[in-house]
């Protein structure tokens, strides 16, 4: 095996590696849970019927009891199929958010701490109902007379703030059409918090009990999210977590043909929406059995959400049921806090072993350093320096072949097109000589997973979007806007294949020198902090690569020249 064939076959190798996990990640099907028993709450033995955006299925089989209907006509003033009542508005050091008093559905959220993709000069906007995207989140009741998100409600007012000194700003809505239920829908959103508490007080002012159940849904497109690079494709999708299943994955396109397989009732975990560095994610609160449900709804929208019993409210008696909402980045630390599992929506697949350990020596260098782009160069260098005894072993065994270059032309002279007399001499050649030639591959193989690891680890990092590095660079996770990067790492794997003996076949030297060329143009698209550790690394790995081959050089003679 030749250089080239070294080289071309990591390169492959990588290229089959990263294309097989996108694969995973994306396409395939979670192995089917074994079924799971409902989950029983009291009395109550079968699970309600799952609402959908036109208002909660109208046979509610729990306690012979009827759903409501919604609260008069929905108004087709908004997007799709949504209505529209009136807004409220929220202002926190976040998040502004803006409630529906139709239904009482989260209609729209502002992040405060995240610019737009394409304009840096906005804030990002996660959940948001318009011409071009839907994506809201709703919850309501299911029994009889209770509200839905069909149910018009009224709020004290238009508009709440986060006053300063205040660690939470709470939003009280009401139904308009009142009952022998007395009902309460609040939201309480908190300082530097992406967490909304979420939470219906039911007091029961009929004669007989009530078993009303609620639930807590996401409700989207399936449209990909604006700005995704094609080019370097990342999971958007539903995502199910239960201890006992652990993470489930549902993409849009199986939720609209009703396939994908998730466990459908626990008694602890979440069900969420997630995207590139972002996510949304109901929690119940634990301890509380639930039934998840992902189910296409019509007009080209996708339902993702979970149903929790209240319990059975005796006449006079007041219950509450309560679950957080989660809008907001992929940041792993804050993620692993709010629920077991959580973090595993930053999706580093069969590599997260590795990934993991990575990140948080990432983050750490960042703390001192105070740039990620910096970081992400010391830890090029902590890694190479980590596996420099095996890109020594390599780098030897790749200068041995490159000494050997003038001896293996000499061979194809004189056994011209006779391949197996030049195999046979070959192999003679490499005995003599004391040279494995596939003694650069193995240690070579071996790093992949590290290098893999970390290409999943900065391409995940929300804390890479909007990053400045130096000079031109502003944003990590965006590619290089004048492409100088891609450029010079096409430059670096021109001196590497310079440094490589020339391959004997014509045809071969010329891939070798249109490969730079073709992975510089591929790279154009590459996020900058991707493209700046391959920069980094191939930096390293010349001026490695030059002290070795120098050294064996130095002691050619001992080799023999002939």
């Amino acid at each position: 095996m030749d250089t080239y064939r070294l080289f071309v076959g990591v390169v492959f190798a990588i290229s089959v590696f990263l294309l097989a996990d996108a694969w995973v990640r994306d396409h395939a099907t979670p192995p089917k849970p074994p079924p799971s028993p409902t989950v029983q709450s009291g009395a109550q033995q079968t699970p309600p019927p799952i609402p959908t955006v036109g208002g909660p299925t109208q046979s509610n089989p729990v306690a012979g009891q009827t759903a409501p209907k919604a609260a008069g006509p929905v108004a087709q003033t908004g997007p799709g199929p949504l209505g529209t009542g009136e807004r409220v508005e929220v202002h926190t050091d976040y998040l502004v958010a803006d409630i529906d008093t139709l239904g009482g559905d989260l209609r729209r959220v502002e992040l405060l701490q995240h610019r737009d993709r394409t304009d840096t000069g906005k804030n990002f906007v996660l959940l948001q109902s318009t011409a071009d995207q839907t994506y809201i989140a709703q919850s309501g009741l299911i029994g009889n007379g209770l509200p839905s998100h069909n149910t018009h409600y009224s709020a004290a007012s238009a508009r709440y703030e986060l006053a300063q000194g205040q660690d939470s700003v709470v939003v009280k809505l009401t139904p308009v059409d009142t009952s022998n239920v007395k009902v309460t829908k609040t939201f309480t959103f908190h300082r530097a918090s992406y967490v909304i508490d979420v939470s219906f007080q039911i007091t029961n002012q009929t004669s007989t009990a009530i078993d009303p159940y609620a639930y807590f849904q996401l409700l989207r497109d399936s449209k990909p999210p604006a700005g995704d690079s094609k080019m370097v494709p990342t999971y958007s999708g539903a995502e199910v977590y239960t201890e006992k299943d652990k993470l489930q994955k549902v993409t849009f396109s199986d939720i609209e043909a009703n396939k994908g397989s998730y466990p459908k009732s626990a008694g602890d975990g979440w069900v969420a929406l997630v995207q590139h560095y972002f996510l949304t994610a109901w929690l119940p609160k634990a301890g509380v059995s639930r039934e998840f449900f992902l189910k296409p709804i019509g007009n080209g929208l996708l339902s993702a959400g979970v149903i929790v019993p209240v319990g059975s409210i005796a006449p006079g008696q007041t219950a509450i049921s309560e679950a957080q909402l989660y809008v907001g980045p992929q940041e792993q630390d804050q993620l692993k806090v709010l629920a077991p599992g959580l973090e595993l929506t930053v999706d580093y697949g069969w590599l997260r072993v590795l990934a993991v350990p990575l990140f948080w020596v990432l983050n750490k260098i960042h703390e001192v350093v105070g740039n990620w782009g910096v970081a992400i160069i010391i830890l090029t260098i902590i890694i190479k320096l980590i596996f420099y005894p095996l890109s020594a072993a390599s780098y030897k065994s790749m200068a041995r072949m490159k000494l050997l270059a003038p001896k293996l032309q000499r061979l194809k002279e004189r056994f011209g097109d006779d391949r197996q007399k030049m195999h046979e001499a070959m192999i003679e050649l490499y005995k003599t000589e004391k040279i494995n030639p596939l003694g650069g591959c193995l240690p070579i193989v071996v790093q992949i997973p590290v290098f893999i690891a970390l290409y999943w680890t900065l391409l995940l990092s929300v804390e890479l979007r909007h990053a400045p590095f130096v000079l031109w660079i502003h944003d990590l996770s965006a590619p290089d806007p004048y492409y100088i990067l891609p450029v010079l790492m096409g430059a670096t794997m021109f001196i590497q294949s310079w440094l490589n003996p020339a391959p004997p076949d014509p045809m071969q030297a010329k891939l070798m020198k249109i490969m730079p060329v073709a992975f510089s143009v591929f790279f154009f698209f590459f996020p900058a902090g991707l493209v700046l550790y391959w920069l980094v690394n191939n930096i390293l790995s010349i001026a490695q690569q030059w002290q070795i081959t120098r050294s064996l050089e130095r002691s050619k003679p001992a080799h023999g020249a002939s």
